[in-house]
C-alpha cells in the first residue's frame, strides 16, 4: 500500500493519506485528482482502471483502493 500512498502525495501532499477514511466525500480528490490518480495507479500496478469502477466507495480509502487493485489482478 506503499505505492498507492507515494501515487496520491504526488497528486497532494501535506495530507495524512494513510489515516483518511473518506478520500472523495470529504473533497480531498476532486475530479481533476481522480483522472490523476486512476492514471497513475493504471500505470503503476499495470492494471485498467475502467469507468465501472469509478464508484466512490472504491477511492474513500487506501484500503478500499488497494481492495480494488487486488480485484483487477495486481499484487499490492
Amino acid at each position: 500500500m506503499t505505492k498507492i500512498v507515494e501515487i496520491l502525495q504526488g497528486i497532494r501532499s501535506g495530507v495524512d493519506w494513510a489515516n483518511e477514511n473518506d478520500l472523495i466525500e470529504s473533497g480531498l480528490l476532486d475530479s481533476f485528482d481522480m483522472i490523476t490518480l486512476v492514471s497513475d495507479l493504471n500505470d503503476a500496478f499495470k492494471v485498467n482502471i475502467g469507468l465501472e469502477h469509478l464508484e466512490p466507495e472504491n477511492f474513500n480509502s487506501i484500503e478500499a483502493i488497494a481492495a480494488l487493485l487486488r480485484d483487477l489482478g495486481a499484487s499490492v
